[in-house]
């Protein structure tokens, strides 16, 4: 039996690491949902989750075949290691917190789900200004880049506007329920 990839998609500040984590929370003991780790060429920094890794590390497990998935954002690398190939194959449920252009480009598939977390502008503009990574021209540019974004296909669509538990919560339902349909292909409909 195989199992299915679940890409959790937004915008930065729309909360996808807390939805995740509020979901994983919630989902404790479920062997059959696994919460990928990604590897980022980018330190770990407050609010993160991920393993930190160096260019040259990243290029080699592209090389070698150590990446499932792979992408590029933000100018950073990003991958989830091979090892979670053998989950889905094995009939796991793979969640992966993605990247909207990367999950935008492949195709509709059997295999693959996405949850499109969102919130509104006003409140995104506040969380990115909030975490003080970037420049205020970068938090423009981030909420500009989000039109690009309008009408991208997903499975599913949690908005982020309420409590964090809430949020998390519908992802955990979503998990455990409509993300193993019995269709044939993908029913991912626009935003």
């Amino acid at each position: 039996m195989s199992g299915l990839w679940v890409f959790v998609c937004g915008p930065s500040g729309s909360g996808k690491d807390s939805v995740i984590d509020a979901a994983r929370q919630a989902l404790v003991g479920r062997s059959d949902i696994v919460f990928a780790r990604r590897m980022v060429t980018r330190p770990v920094q407050p609010g993160s989750d991920h393993d930190p890794v160096t260019a040259p590390v990243f290029a080699g497990l592209l090389q070698a075949g150590g990446l499932s998935w792979h992408w590029q954002a933000h100018g950073f690398c990003y991958g989830i290691a091979s090892h979670y190939a053998d989950a889905v194959r094995a009939g796991c449920l793979v969640v992966v917190n993605g990247s909207r252009a990367h999950v935008n480009s492949l195709p509709p598939s059997a295999g693959l789900r996405v949850v499109q977390i969102s919130t509104d502008p006003e409140r995104l503009a506040i969380r990115l200004a909030q975490r003080g990574r970037d420049s205020d021209m970068a938090v423009a540019e981030r909420l500009a880049r989000n039109a690009t974004f309008a009408g991208m296909p997903a499975d599913c669509v949690i908005v982020n506007n309420e409590a964090l538990a809430v949020a998390g919560q519908r992802l955990a339902n979503y998990l455990t329920g409509s993300a193993r349909p019995t269709e044939a292909a993908s029913s991912r409909t626009p935003m």
